[in-house]
Formats: structure tokens, C-alpha cells, sequence
């Protein structure tokens, strides 16, 4: 609402394109949150679309600076998660447990404090601290029998940090709750169910061998000589003779031409000949 019309809708146009391209191809979305940005860099939802854009495509450093500049300009603490995540991505996991500490923390809603737990454990098993990733993940949202948006990314971090522990049964009962509860498919829990499980999915789609194909074209010849076969044998040698002395005769011809002799006289013609001689 701060930019003259014309510019609003210019800049809107390309924040719907970063929106919807975001997922499928991060790269043109990042691309069109450029343009937003060097049209409205003074806009906080500019700066936020131009930072998940660029974390999308793992330009972590650009992500945090534009995450950074929309907290100031909203004061608002709901990018603290991603904002800690960056820190990952860019390799100082202990910044981003530092942040997890920080009473910014405390001001977000319950799913941004999911989300800085998720974060928090990823970055414990970033140092290699399996087990602490694991007590981190533990918390009454991940023992809540309630199915929330979160509940299927968290109980699938659960299981996937009990896996790497080597508590193979453990990681199984988990991967089996968070697929209870990834109605959207936002995980592949399933997969690593089937992977535990040692099932292994096979193309149903099976090439012929050189020798299989050899063998079904020989098939195919042999049921096309006896197709033609059984034509010769069924027809008859006077409609054979009409065919013949039709395929004497133009198929495209012009009513109105005196030198045209149409099929019937031609036939008819042809018939008196034979009769005299």
C-alpha cells in the first residue's frame, strides 16, 4: 500500500510468481523476487519473499541478510526459526543452538517453536550430537496424540535422529506415526518405512530381450501369412476380376468431361469384347 499503484501491481506480479514457483523451480522464483526487490527493496514483504528465495536455492548468506532486514523492518520475531537455519546452511551450527536460546524464542507462536526445535536438533546433529538431537526433538507436542501441521515433520526428525542412533525399532514405530500423520504426503516416511522393512519396489515395466523380440516378430509374420491366406481362399474370382478392372479406372474424374467413361461402361465395355472374341 505504500507504493503508487502502478508500482504495486508491477511488484505483486512478481511476488505471485515467486510464490507459485517457490517449489517446483526455486531458480525462476529467485529470479523474479530480484526483480521485486530492485523495484521495492523498502517493502517488508518484498525483503521476505526475496529471502526465502534465495534460501530456497541454498544462497543461505543472501537469505539471512533479507530475513534480517524484514525483522527490522516489521520488528516481528516469526523468521527467527529460518533465520537460525541459515545459520546451518552456512555452516555455524552453534549459532544457530545460540539462537534457539535467545528469548526471541518465547515470542513465537507454537509452531515456530516446533520449527526452532526441529532446527535446534538438526543443528545438534550437525556437531554429531545424535543423542542430544534426540532428547531436543522430545516435548509434549511430539507425545501429543493430536495431529497438528506439524505433527508429521516432527515426528518423522524423531525417527530419522533414532535411526542415525542405531535404534532401528524405535526409528520404525515413529516413521509409522508421522505417516499417521502426513495426510499431505510433506514426507517419505513411507519409503523409509519400506526401506526398513526391506522392501524393494520393481518397475512393473519389463524390456524384451533381442531373442524375445526376434521370437514375437517371426509370431507376428506367421499370423500375417495366415491371415492372407484365408483373404485368397474366401474370395471370389468374379468380385477379384471387378477389382482389377477397377484399378484401371481414375479415382478422381470430372462428371462433365465428354472423354470421361465412367466404371460401369468401362465394365460393360469390356464385357462385350470378351464375348466376341
Amino acid at each position: 500500500m505504500s507504493l503508487p499503484k502502478g508500482l504495486a501491481e508491477e511488484v505483486s506480479k512478481n511476488l505471485v510468481m515467486v510464490a507459485r514457483l517457490i517449489d517446483e523451480d526455486p531458480e525462476q522464483a529467485y529470479a523474479y523476487s530480484r526483480i521485486a526487490l530492485r523495484l521495492a527493496s523498502r517493502v517488508a514483504a518484498v525483503r521476505e519473499a526475496a529471502g526465502f528465495a534465495a534460501y530456497a536455492t541454498q544462497k543461505y548468506s543472501e537469505a539471512l541478510a533479507e530475513f534480517r532486514a524484514a525483522k527490522r523492518m516489521t520488528g516481528s520475531v516469526e523468521l527467527w526459526p529460518v533465520m537460525a537455519d541459515c545459520e546451518r546452511g552456512l555452516g555455524r551450527p552453534e549459532r544457530a543452538l545460540a539462537m534457539a536460546g535467545e528469548p526471541e524464542v518465547q515470542k513465537l507462536d507454537k509452531a515456530g517453536q516446533v520449527e526452532m526445535r526441529l532446527v535446534a536438533a538438526g543443528a545438534r546433529r550437525d556437531q554429531g550430537q545424535l543423542e542430544a538431537a534426540i532428547v531436543t526433538l522430545q516435548s509434549p507436542e511430539l507425545a501429543s496424540s493430536a495431529v497438528q501441521p506439524w505433527t508429521a515433520r516432527l515426528r518423522y526428525a524423531y525417527a530419522d535422529a533414532l535411526l542415525a542412533a542405531g535404534r532401528e525399532d524405535e526409528a520404525r514405530e515413529w516413521f509409522g506415526k508421522a505417516l499417521e500423520a502426513d495426510k499431505d504426503g510433506a514426507t517419505d516416511a513411507s519409503d523409509r518405512l519400506a526401506e526398513l522393512d526391506g522392501v524393494e519396489f520393481v518397475d512393473a515395466a519389463i524390456d524384451l530381450s533381442d531373442d524375445d523380440e526376434v521370437e514375437n516378430e517371426d509370431l507376428a509374420e506367421d499370423d500375417r501369412d495366415e491371415d492372407d491366406e484365408d483373404i485368397e481362399d474366401d474370395e471370389d474370382p468374379a468380385e477379384v476380376a471387378a477389382a482389377e478392372r477397377a484399378t484401371d479406372v481414375t479415382e478422381y474424374y470430372d462428371e462433365d468431361d465428354e472423354e470421361y467413361e465412367s466404371l460401369e461402361q468401362s465394365a460393360a465395355d469390356a464385357d462385350v469384347r470378351g464375348d466376341k472374341a
